[in-house]
């Protein structure tokens, strides 16, 4: 038996998943995150999956984060806004990065959020961020090969995953190169 730098290329492992898959009844097992900062994992709009697949004719175990195009737009557009909120309010730390000890004049948190919403407004009106449907491959991760999918999809549903697993793995999968621009459509109050 050969020693296998990385566990995902080792048959033993791969054996073991695929027992695991089959007891699901499924071609993937879910991935529990214990990572509070991947909360957005398995939402229905991004799921952490692993499972079997071939690389150069030898099975591998996959390693996927997939996720909704509305995500991945939501996400860069987020991205985009708060740069623009740091330029101007370089005090200012997101919510997500604050330390337990952050403190911030609540007029100015409101006026920082104000800012940050009418930005994002803009960003989606002007539709200055453009998506599209792909797949990043780290053929270098530490377990496996790790794929970051993004899917024109409304919700990363178990049939979504099965359709593209069994694209991925018979080398049908045909992505989407239109660009899309989202906006958030939810009526005001």
């Amino acid at each position: 038996m050969g020693t296998y730098k990385n566990e995902g290329f080792e048959p033993a492992t791969i054996q073991l998943l695929k027992e695991e898959c089959q007891e699901e009844g499924s071609s993937f097992v879910y991935v529990e995150d214990e990572d509070d900062d991947l909360e957005v994992l398995n939402s229905g709009e991004c799921v952490h999956v692993q499972f079997v697949g071939k690389y150069k004719e030898d099975e591998v175990i996959y390693d996927a984060i997939i996720y909704t195009l509305r995500l991945h737009h939501s996400s860069l557009v987020y991205e985009m806004a708060m740069e623009k909120v740091k330029k101007s309010f370089p005090q200012y730390i997101p919510v997500e990065d604050r330390k337990p000890d952050y403190r911030i004049d609540a007029e100015l948190e409101e006026e920082i959020e104000l800012f940050l919403t009418e930005l994002i407004e803009e960003i989606e009106e002007t539709e200055a961020v453009k998506v599209q449907e792909h797949i990043e491959i780290d053929y270098e991760f530490e377990y496996g090969i790790s794929l970051d999918v993004c899917l024109n999809v409304e919700e990363i549903s178990e049939e979504v995953i099965e359709d593209f697993i069994a694209k991925f793995n018979s080398n049908t999968l045909k992505l989407d190169k239109t660009m899309y621009s989202f906006s958030n459509d939810e009526p005001e109050d």
